[in-house]
């Protein structure tokens, strides 16, 4: 009789230590800062000319009022970003599974806006070339696109190259890929 007392003021002990974890990971999760916006469609332009289009089906914007720097925004079903030139033309697109909005503080302490693309990530620039990779990280503040990962760039003509520590302009247009290698279609020139 003693044994079963002591065993159910044992266990009358862990509930609720267990009850006061809970709750406090509760209060937690509940005082977080998190706005959530669905099916998002922005549209941004600049001096009245549409500079690029972006949609997600889900956007989770993580706040942080004591330190801005820290906030950051996800996207966690996916993204695409469609550009477009002076003529509304469309002159590229990224599409990825999900994506993170963040801001870092750079050597000279400016803060710097980055958006990091992953999963299946596709690039495609205005002349048709496609960038394939699990990652590509575009930092807006400096207007450059660039990876760490493996990237994969296709052209038109079925060229293929790839390599790592991928850098370039955020238009795609003047690439560096650094150990890598490529397949090639050369044209025969001695006319048989």
């Amino acid at each position: 009789m003693l044994a079963a007392l002591l065993m159910c003021m044992l266990l009358a002990g862990a509930c609720e230590n267990d009850l006061k974890k809970i709750n406090a990971i509760s209060a937690k999760l509940f005082t977080s800062d998190i706005d959530s916006t669905t099916n998002v469609n922005v549209i941004y332009s600049d001096s009245a000319k549409v500079k690029l289009h972006m949609t997600a089906p889900l956007l989770l914007e993580h706040k942080d009022a004591k330190h801005p720097e820290k906030e950051y925004q996800r996207m966690p079903h996916g993204v695409k970003i469609v550009f477009y030139d002076t003529t509304r033309k469309e002159s590229g697109n990224i599409v990825a599974d999900s994506a993170i909005q963040y801001f870092t503080l750079n050597d000279q302490h400016i803060m710097e806006k980055s958006i990091a693309f992953h999963g299946d990530v596709v690039a495609v620039n205005a002349e048709g070339k496609t960038y394939r990779s699990e990652e590509l990280i575009w930092n807006l503040t400096k207007k450059i696109i660039y990876s760490t990962k493996r990237v994969e760039i296709t052209g038109l003509g079925g060229d293929v190259a790839e390599g790592i520590n991928f850098t370039s302009d955020d238009k795609l247009m003047h690439t560096h890929l650094e150990h890598s290698t490529g397949l090639f279609h050369v044209a025969d020139s001695l006319g048989n």
